[in-house]
């Protein structure tokens, strides 16, 4: 099977700051599409829980993770944070002209999938593998933090988590089985959104070790993307991340299509659809078919734009 090409380490032509934690799944995608780039990038590591002031400086109220910083912009969702990298490290395109259906495939691993995956690591075995280690009281944190915020999301028991990834990874086994080195045959950002969920779930212990055993193909391909690595990251604090922000000289271009009831320069609340509802507040300062764009001021972090992908999030004049 062909491996990814060894590759230097490059400077992206602007500073990436990348805010992040060690066990955020969609993190993971945005490091490995990092790795694929061969990019160098600033790492600020963020708190897995809230409260999170220094994230809330820069967004204003969105708090799920990860982030994407340059300067005084600021990118959430990884969705669009591997389009912005896309066209920031150059190379091949994740988004390849001949494979138009990769993004879909991308939204239903990083939804249909990555819950199927948490549901079923919500079995006692697997939530003994994985935080085992911790006190009660931390145990008692992260659901206190975690039940709210996925509250909106329905949920399935672990049987039936595991029945519907037995089902998804047999159609990626097939795909794969079929001569193609990658999900869609084309290294493209689908790779990437499976790759997280997989990654998440092979974090599980046994259970999950036993459930993807038989899927030899799915396992060589997954091995195949963690050989991609993260490229090379510098540690940040998130002090000088905001820092960054307040001294940056000006913003990312943004194109403004008008939709009904919004116009430019409007105050809106931008909040997720799905989960993590918690809004962002700001001058409506970019709109079209990919992005909604917010200007805010920030007392350490300055004027700052948010950047959020138009599928997915609601926008609500306030």
């Amino acid at each position: 099977m062909m491996q990814p090409p060894p590759m230097a380490c490059r400077p992206a032509a602007r500073s990436l700051i990348f805010h992040h934690f060690e066990l955020s799944p969609f993190a993971e995608k945005v490091r490995l599409i990092l790795g694929c780039k061969a990019a160098q990038w600033h790492s600020v590591l963020i708190p897995m829980l809230m409260p999170k002031p220094d994230v809330l400086a820069l967004t204003g109220g969105y708090r799920r993770t990860p982030l994407l910083q340059i300067g005084a912009d600021v990118w959430c969702d990884s969705a669009l944070i591997a389009r912005v990298l896309d066209r920031e490290l150059g190379g091949s395109s994740l988004f390849p002209a001949t494979q138009p259906l990769a993004p879909v495939l991308a939204q239903w691993a990083d939804w249909t999938l990555f819950w199927s995956v948490i549901d079923f690591a919500s079995q006692p075995a697997c939530l003994a593998h994985r935080f085992g280690h911790l006190t009660e009281a931390q145990r008692l944190a992260i659901t206190a933090d975690r039940n709210p915020f996925r509250a909106s999301v329905p949920k399935l028991t672990p049987n039936d988590a595991g029945a519907c990834l037995q089902q998804h990874l047999q159609t990626l086994e097939r795909q794969l089985a079929s001569g193609h080195e990658f999900v869609c045959g084309e290294l493209s950002v689908a790779d990437f959104s499976v790759a997280h969920v997989v990654w998440h779930l092979r974090r599980a212990g046994p259970p999950a070790e036993h459930l993807l055993a038989p899927f030899k193909q799915v396992l060589k391909w997954h091995e195949r993307m963690l050989a991609f690595g993260h490229g090379q990251a510098q540690a940040m604090s998130s002090e000088q991340a905001l820092q960054r922000a307040a001294q940056a000289p000006g913003h990312e271009a943004c194109s403004f299509t008008p939709e009904p009831g919004l116009m430019l320069g409007q105050t809106v609340s931008v909040a997720a659809s799905d989960y993590g509802h918690e809004p962002s507040c700001g001058e409506l300062v970019g709109l079209n078919a990919l992005e909604v764009v917010i200007a805010r001021s920030d007392a350490r972090a300055g004027q700052v734009h948010v950047h959020f992908p138009r599928v997915g999030f609601r926008i609500t004049p306030a």
